[in-house]
C-alpha cells in the first residue's frame, strides 16, 4: 500500500509540473512556416523551436555571406553548390528594426558584455540597473559566441530566451539559440558580408 501511495504521489507531482510548465507556454503564429508553435520557458529546454536545415539557394551572393530576412525571422548562411543553412532568429521589436549591409568585424567566444549606454538608460527608466560590464559565461546575455557587426552596436549572438526564436523581441541584435550560434560561428569568417533585409 505504501508503495502504491508513493507511485501515485510521484505521478501527481509529475502531472502538476507538466501542467504548470505548459501553462507558462503560449502559441504564436510563425510567418515563415505559416504554422502555430508553442513557445515559453518550458517548451524547448534551451533549444530553438525552429530547427536549422540546409535549403536551396538561388541568389547571387557568394558562399560565406549571411542574409538576414527580418520579416521571415530567419538567417541564411550561403554555402556552395546552391545551398544555404537556414536558422531561426529573433530580431528587433517595434522601434528597434533596421536594415542594411554590414560585415563581421570580429568574432568572440564567451564574450564579455558592455551594455550600450542607450540600453542602460532605457533599463534605468524601468527601474532596472544593468552592470557596466559582465564577464563572459553561461549567464551572460551574449552566450557562447558573438559576431560583432562593424559600424554598429549590434551583434549576432545567443538568446537567453530561446523560446522567443521566430519573434521580434530584441533590442536590434540578431539572437539565436546557443547551439545554432555556435554552429554559425564555426562556419563564418571574420569580414563576412551580412545583409539585413525586410
Amino acid at each position: 500500500m505504501r508503495k502504491l501511495l508513493a507511485i501515485t504521489a510521484a505521478l501527481m507531482i509529475g502531472s502538476l509540473a507538466a501542467a504548470s510548465s505548459s501553462a507558462a507556454n503560449t502559441k504564436i503564429f510563425d510567418p515563415a512556416t505559416k504554422t502555430w508553435m508553442e513557445i515559453g520557458p518550458g517548451a524547448h529546454s534551451g533549444k530553438s523551436p525552429i530547427r536549422k536545415k540546409v535549403v536551396s539557394y538561388y541568389g547571387h551572393q557568394k558562399p560565406g555571406t549571411i542574409i538576414i530576412d527580418t520579416g521571415e525571422r530567419r538567417l541564411y548562411y550561403v554555402m556552395d553548390k546552391g545551398r544555404a543553412m537556414k536558422y531561426g532568429i529573433d530580431f528587433g521589436r517595434e522601434g528597434f528594426q533596421w536594415a542594411g549591409i554590414k560585415h563581421v568585424a570580429r568574432k568572440a567566444e564567451w564574450p564579455g558584455w558592455n551594455p550600450p549606454r542607450q540600453m542602460v538608460a532605457r533599463e534605468h527608466r524601468k527601474g532596472r540597473k544593468l552592470p557596466a560590464y559582465m564577464e563572459g559565461g553561461p549567464n551572460n546575455p551574449l552566450g557562447a559566441r558573438a559576431m560583432y557587426l562593424g559600424g554598429s552596436l549590434y551583434r549576432i549572438h545567443r538568446s537567453n530566451e530561446p523560446w522567443t526564436i521566430g519573434q521580434a523581441v530584441s533590442s536590434g541584435c540578431i539572437r539565436m539559440a546557443n547551439d545554432d550560434v555556435i554552429d554559425l560561428y564555426d562556419r563564418v569568417e571574420a569580414g563576412a558580408k551580412v545583409i539585413i533585409k525586410h
